[in-house]
């Protein structure tokens, strides 16, 4: 038979990098097609289509060359190949029966391979993937994330998204995340914030429109106390969430930091962006305005320059999708919407309490929350005890509830491991800046004035009294406090960081 390309070509180790090549090629060639038609787009598709398979296809490549090269090496030593290929005879019915079952076979296996990869592919880009296939590290991601105002978006939306290098970057990641996972390394808890997420600009905003933020929207809180009548009390006021480059031309509100002509940068000193020293802003004339915590002592001269981060909206929203909720604030709620009875005394306290206890197994928490709050009723309200125990008993599911939600024991993952941005009264959040503290060189100073991002138009004291004010009212806290509160944050009391 004569043959097509040199003697030196037809070698095991050439033939074998040419199946590989040609096999590869053949998938690229199918995948590229399917997502060209595909109305999604599949993220693990284009990792699968445009970096892996090239990667065996320059395997493939350099096998073929390899061989070559080795087989010519040989031939120099007076090594020579006397076996000839398998001749084909079509014409023998046996010959020709097995040709056709082999290249049916080698069809079917191809396409059963390509459409096997994708639909393997396709499985490691849902949130389930995500979520439980390691299942005791990511657990508490996944349980928050499901009950998160982003729960349908993917994962991957987030954490990987399009483009080549994000691709790259995050499989680089994921490979260190599997060796983690094996050999027991991985962070309890895992670390935050997430270094190696993408840029606000290309997660966030392919949704929320940054120019698009109106002036005010009216929330209602309620609390209690955690005294033995659960005193109430309300609150309403306006969030002050504007400040985008609106065609309104409104630039008061929250979202001033994210206006386009406004450019914030700031460093921080500590891994999870609670301390920042150092805050500048630039206008869009040019204008520069450095703020220094006068209290800090840091030297802007000697720092990390990996510390230094131009602020996008993750420095505030930095739980979008993985939040834990604070036991006193999931109390409020759960009393405020009657799935705990208000009534029952120090249903409150005792409930903060049990879940914020320490305990060695998820288990042994459910258990312990049943039966302290049980015998906490048994023994001093028997009487209520007895009349209220259906409400006693629907009030434990709940609070059990919060603790499966809200603390993994086994990660060391909770509301205090974890802190909230987006506000200011259980972790610093807004003050982490706005504390009062950073002034610039000319006098200004970074305000923690209570009017600058919301006003209070209504309040209800623990007498009951409701004052409204259209024009803003001046805090009162519910309990009577030794000093004033301009002169107080509310993370003086209410955070616990650990």
């Amino acid at each position: 038979m004569r043959k097509i390309f040199p003697h030196y070509v037809y070698n095991p180790i050439t033939l074998t990098g040419a199946g590989i090549a040609l096999l590869s090629f053949g998938l690229i060639v199918f995948l590229f097609i399917l997502d060209l038609f595909s109305s999604e787009e599949n993220t693990y598709m284009g990792i699968l289509t445009y970096i892996i398979l090239p990667s065996i296809l320059i395997v493939g490549l350099l096998l073929i060359a390899y061989g070559i090269i080795r087989e010519r090496k040989r031939e120099k030593h007076g090594k020579y190949r006397s076996q000839k290929l398998p001749v084909i005879d079509l014409n023998d019915p046996k010959k020709r029966a097995m040709f056709v079952t082999f290249s049916i076979g080698t069809i079917v296996l191809l396409l059963f391979s390509a459409f096997g990869s994708f639909k393997a592919y396709e499985y490691t880009e849902s949130d389930e993937f995500c979520g439980t296939v390691c299942h005791a590290v990511m657990e508490p991601e996944y349980t928050a994330y499901l009950d998160s105002p982003h729960s349908r978006v993917g994962c991957v939306g987030c954490h990987i998204g399009s483009g080549t290098s994000w691709y790259v970057k995050s499989k680089f990641s994921g490979a260190y995340q599997v060796y983690s996972v094996i050999f027991n390394k991985y962070s309890r808890p895992i670390g935050t914030p997430v270094k190696e997420l993408r840029p606000a600009e290309g997660t966030c905003e392919q949704c929320h429109t940054p120019s698009l933020f109106y002036n005010e929207t009216k929330v209602d809180y309620t609390y209690y106390l955690s005294d033995e009548k659960n005193t109430k009390s309300n609150i309403s006021m306006l969030i002050k969430i504007g400040g985008g480059k609106s065609k309104f031309e409104s630039i008061e509100g929250i979202h001033w930091h994210a206006n386009a002509d406004n450019l914030i940068s700031y460093i921080h000193t500590d891994e999870r962006r609670l301390e920042i020293p150092w805050v500048k802003v630039k206008t869009k004339d040019g204008k520069e305005t450095i703020f220094r915590d006068k209290q800090a002592g840091f030297d802007e001269k000697n720092f990390n320059p990996q510390n230094l981060r131009t602020m996008d909206c993750i420095d505030c929203h930095n739980r979008p999708s993985h939040i834990y909720h604070q036991p006193d604030k999931m109390m409020n709620k759960m009393m405020a919407s009657n799935q705990i009875d208000e009534s029952l005394p120090f249903i409150k306290s005792i409930a903060v309490e049990v879940l914020e206890d320490k305990y060695f197994t998820k288990q042994q928490a459910l258990e312990s929350i049943q039966q302290r709050i049980n015998d906490f009723y048994i023994s001093n309200y028997p009487d209520i005890y007895k009349a209220k125990s259906e409400n006693i008993s629907k009030s434990i599911d709940v609070v059990k509830a919060i603790y499966s939600r809200n603390y993994f024991t086994y990660m060391n993952a909770d509301w205090k491991h974890f802190p909230n941005n987006i506000s200011h009264v259980y972790t610093p959040g807004c003050f982490r800046c706005h504390d009062g503290n950073h002034v610039s060189d000319d006098g200004k100073v970074i305000s923690n004035d209570c009017n600058s991002c919301h006003k209070i138009i209504a309040q209800t004291d623990n007498n009951g009294v409701t004052r409204v004010d259209l024009n803003g009212l001046e805090f009162k806290h519910p309990v009577d406090l030794d000093q004033a509160t301009e002169k107080q944050l509310c993370t003086d009391c209410h955070w616990k960081s650990e």
